[in-house]
């Protein structure tokens, strides 16, 4: 079963997931997924030990990332940033709800006037470029991008990244994550919009070619979810 967690970065917000967590060893599920990576992250840096089984569960995903990676499906999570965007999710059926009340109101038995059939033309236009953009999904992406060495400014190195800008993409929360002998690592998440960015495409084309290869060697995905 999908789950969906609210203001990650306030308090109230690792209040809740500190809670969720109190029976939990995952986000979902019996083992580590990309349901745990996307949870761990939106949060913006190590949780406070004041929230113990956030700590507790950030700590074991941490490690697991640095080791292993994580490659479990999950049952999809959803990581919203107020509780506004719960009601936005539950007004589109109020759309609908609406169109069927004008469908009622139609003369089924009458003569169809040309203003009729242009409405009608209209709403069914409308109809089909809705499905379109119902099927045109989204995807949460975690990427690792990799300096060359311990002597790369990371901090040129994330506006590098964050200056590609596409048609589609929108760059998330960032941190760094440390490799071994002084180097660290860039994590960021993204979203994207599938029909629109192939993510493959922008680290072949953007990301490791001049003038940002200056800064970034390779760039890894390690997870990848459907929105």
């Amino acid at each position: 079963m999908a789950v969906t967690l609210y203001n990650l970065k306030s308090e109230s917000g690792l209040k809740k997931l500190n809670e969720y967590l109190l029976t939990r060893s995952y986000i979902t599920g019996y083992q580590a997924s990309k349901d745990d990576v996307t949870v761990y992250s939106a949060l913006s840096s190590v949780p406070s030990v004041e929230f113990v089984n956030v700590a507790r569960w950030y700590k074991h995903i941490d490690a697991l990332l640095r080791i292993s990676g994580v490659f479990g499906e999950g049952s999809g999570v959803t990581v919203e940033s107020s509780l506004v965007a719960e009601e936005a999710i539950a007004t589109p059926p109020a759309t609908e709800a609406e169109d069927d009340d004008d469908d009622d109101d139609v003369d089924l038995f009458g003569e169809e006037t040309e203003e009729e059939k242009k409405a009608a033309e209209e709403r069914a236009a409308a109809v089909k470029a809705s499905g379109k953009k119902k099927e045109s999904g989204k995807s949460s992406v975690l990427l690792d991008v990799k300096p060359w060495d311990d002597e790369t400014d990371m901090k040129k190195l994330e506006e590098a990244v964050r200056s590609v800008q596409l048609e589609g993409l929108f760059w998330g929360a960032s941190k760094l994550v440390p490799v071994g002998y002084g180097i660290k690592k860039l994590q960021i998440m993204l979203t994207i919009v599938d029909d629109l960015v192939s993510v493959d495409n922008m680290v072949e084309d953007y990301l490791t070619v001049e003038p940002i290869n200056e800064y970034v060697q390779s760039c890894d995905i390690v997870a990848f979810n459907k929105i």
